[in-house]
């Protein structure tokens, strides 16, 4: 893609005021960091970071067979949900793989808010209209939010210095602000905070109202460091439509109780049979070469079994962890691997998630 064919976020002015280096992800020019990723992951163990998430989409569904049609179209139990509430949910094809993974909130007595992955907001809408029943609503309300992640311990402390008059939601729940903006309170770091939502032309002025109550700006790779300490899945590199919510130690998330979505049948058999695959967590055990997605997994004698889905140095624990998808017999924690970087290879073992356990 062309960058004169990459979406702008609202906040696009106010990331090139503060030096921002900006790349293309997902379709969209984002900032991938301001000052080091390590500068910015440790902000957000510490106290707080704000990242830019107005890339992702936003759904609303509405209408009385709302609850009903959305248990037919996600792994979770939505019916679980009061209003206020929200939940981690998948969207599977057919055959049980993974579409993209979102968060449904409940909003109403037949209203619902999806926040879906920034690069399946097509996708994601295209399959849910081909399901879509006569007695319920989808509109995709994507363009008209401005998106912000602001995370960290000190998360709490710098919204109440933004907005004084506001209250943030209980853990996973959703409320709606005075002026119409939308606050969630989930994240992608491990950290207590929140996700905020607010009509796209406030953006900036939203934006420097966190910065000013101390957030500091993160970019898309801080982020990315700060969710795989945590094990937790990236939707088209750990997740895919050939991998199963099962194979990536989703099933936490999968409510086989239900009687019927799309992908169950897959699920029911997986958990019958046994996994013959699962998503590894894999940590060095001395120093290397960061690791990267692609890079061969093998055993300690040199026979290739997988590849890193995800591979980073770990800016917490100052070495290299990632997550592969590998055979169930090389899954067992304490299990001696290696990472072939370039034709070198770096000592490596399976470790239970998360890699980090914020305090």
């Amino acid at each position: 893609m062309t960058n004169t064919t990459l979406l702008s976020s609202p906040l696009e002015a106010a990331h090139q005021k503060l030096g921002a280096k900006l790349v293309p992800f997902a379709g969209w020019n984002m900032p991938v960091q301001y000052s080091s990723i390590m500068d910015e992951h440790k902000s957000v163990r510490s106290s707080t970071g704000i990242f830019d998430i107005s890339h992702m989409g936003q759904f609303i569904v509405t209408g009385a067979g709302a609850q009903a049609w959305l248990n037919t179209m996600l792994t979770n139990n939505i019916g679980k949900l009061a209003p206020g509430q929200g939940q981690y949910t998948l969207m599977l094809n057919e055959k049980g793989g993974v579409i993209d993974d979102l968060i449904a909130y409940r909003t109403g007595e037949s209203a619902y808010f999806l926040v879906v992955n920034a690069s399946m907001i097509d996708e994601d809408l295209a399959w849910l209209q081909q399901h879509l029943p006569a007695d319920v609503t989808l509109e995709n309300e994507s363009p008209q939010w401005a998106g912000m992640a602001v995370q960290g311990p000190a998360s709490a402390d710098t919204f109440a210095k933004a907005f004084p008059n506001e209250t943030l939601p209980p853990r996973n729940g959703i409320a709606t602000t005075a002026d119409g903006s939308i606050v969630c309170r989930t994240g992608y770091t491990g950290e207590d905070g929140f996700e905020f939502f607010s009509p796209a032309a406030d953006g900036i002025a939203v934006w420097d109202k966190f910065l000013a109550a101390g957030a500091k700006p993160c970019g898309l790779g801080a982020r990315d460091t700060l969710r795989l300490e945590m094990g937790y899945p990236l939707n088209g590199s750990d997740l895919s439509p050939e991998r199963t919510p099962l194979e990536a130690g989703l099933g936490f998330f999968c409510d086989l109780s239900k009687p019927e979505f799309i992908g169950r049948e897959t699920l029911v058999s997986q958990k019958a049979d046994g996994l013959t695959t699962k998503l590894t967590a894999i940590q060095y055990t001395g120093k290397g070469a960061p690791p990267r997605a692609h890079y061969p997994v093998a055993t300690p004698d040199g026979t290739t079994i997988g590849e890193l889905a995800s591979g980073a140095l770990s800016p917490t624990l100052m070495t290299g962890i990632g997550m592969a998808y590998l055979p169930i017999e090389f899954a067992k924690i304490g299990t001696e691997l290696q990472i072939d970087i370039r034709g070198r290879a770096f000592p490596a073992k399976v470790v239970k998630k998360p890699f980090h356990k914020p305090q």
